[in-house]
């Protein structure tokens, strides 16, 4: 029961009396408020927060622009313990190019939208992904796989609509906020990331410096010295002052964006194949990913950090392909989760310039060398004896 295109939206406009939309505020978004402001059924707008920054006000001013009840969830702590904990520790990048962003938003999100589609006893949940966004295939999945029953999708998937024509429709009615919005964006905690408009082309784009919150253009000449400490696979301390995940992730952001750290540019793929450049920004996910496998380093069997290497990459797959809920990327899950356990103590970094040069790497329990020369004894001796006996 599938919502393709702009037939279904209308069909279930005339049909149905509660419909929950997906909102955050977005020209996409917006745009389908506008496609239903003649239903005559009930419009909700839920706008899950993982850490976006949401602008109550503008949401609300959207939403009551078109007689639409808006909902705002907080969904910062079940993100952080379902999506950012895990994802921390698959040290989970697109490609290996940079971290993954909506592909951890998205399937939190929809338990949020089936949850609340049950609590206003809508069957009908709409969202704004259309063919060029990966997040169609995400949210798709995620809302199928936790068994939501009723009609649900995207009326872009199958009805293009450009950006110029939403823009100039909103604007006719006395929308015109979103003309100055050049880009495409997306963000959340751990990553916020940037698309199409001035992005469009992979050959030629300039990057707005104003897009940016965490990193600093151009970045602070000072020097900082920081130290990550871990315990059983969460990161619970920055500078050997004990944080919560939260606020370890906010101030890690700033710290570590304002000398540079945590710029990314690359491809993703479409689901036939096709590339669309992203740009994004995630100094905390970088620097806790790298402190991370360095604990990782330290503590754990390389035949273990091998086998781990290949189910991580199961992990991201799932993920990336909006199969959030199924049972690979499940049990991916429990393997590395069962791991975590292992990693446990801190990382040290000199960051400056765009650069984050480790100092110090100290394990709990490390398989790491401090003395070799008295290991190069020992061991020669040990073994010596061995050979006499022999």
């Amino acid at each position: 029961m599938k919502v393709r295109c702009l037939e279904d939206l209308e069909k279930i406009a005339s049909t149905k009396k509660n419909i929950l939309t997906l909102f955050s505020g977005g020209l996409d978004s917006s745009y389908i408020l506008y496609l239903l402001r003649n239903s005559e059924a009930k419009v909700y707008a839920l706008a899950v927060d993982v850490g976006d920054d949401i602008n109550k006000e503008t949401l609300s001013e959207i939403t009551h622009y078109f007689n639409v009840e808006l909902i705002v969830i907080d969904a910062k702590e079940r993100f952080l313990s379902n999506a950012v904990l895990p994802a921390l520790q698959a040290k989970a990048k697109y490609m290996g190019l940079y971290p993954i962003s909506a592909s951890l938003s998205r399937p939190i999100i929809a338990s949020y939208a089936v949850e609340q589609a049950a609590l206003l006893n809508s069957d009908v949940i709409i969202h704004s992904a259309n063919q060029s966004q990966n997040s169609l295939r995400r949210l798709n999945g995620a809302i199928e796989q936790l068994g939501f029953n009723g009609y649900y999708g995207s009326p872009y998937e199958y009805s293009a609509i450009t950006r110029e024509k939403k823009i100039k429709d909103l604007d006719a009615i006395g929308l015109g906020s979103f003309k100055s919005r050049g880009i495409s964006g997306d963000s959340n905690l751990w990553c916020r990331e940037f698309e199409s408009g001035l992005l469009e082309n992979p050959e030629a784009f300039n990057i707005p410096l104003d897009v940016y919150k965490w990193i600093r253009k151009p970045p602070l000449t000072t020097e900082q010295v920081i130290t990550i400490s871990y315990k059983n696979g969460i990161p619970i301390a920055l500078n050997n002052k004990t944080l919560d995940v939260l606020s370890l992730i906010n101030q890690l952001n700033h710290i570590a964006g304002a000398v540079g750290i945590g710029q990314f540019c690359g491809l993703e793929h479409l689901d036939q194949g096709e590339k669309v450049l992203e740009i994004r920004e995630a100094p905390a996910a970088s620097l806790l990913m790298d402190a991370y496998q360095h604990l990782e380093m330290a503590s754990l069997d390389a035949e273990l950090l091998r086998e781990k290497i290949h189910i991580e990459q199961l992990w991201i797959r799932e993920a990336v392909e909006g199969r959030w809920y199924g049972p690979l990327k499940i049990a991916s899950e429990a393997f590395i989760s069962n791991i975590a356990k292992y990693i446990n103590g801190s990382v040290s970094y000199h960051l400056a310039n765009g650069t984050s040069q480790v100092t110090s790497i100290i394990a709990s329990k490390p398989l790491y060398l401090k003395e070799r020369d008295h290991w190069e004894l020992s061991t020669a001796h040990q073994r010596s004896l061995r050979h006499l006996e022999l």
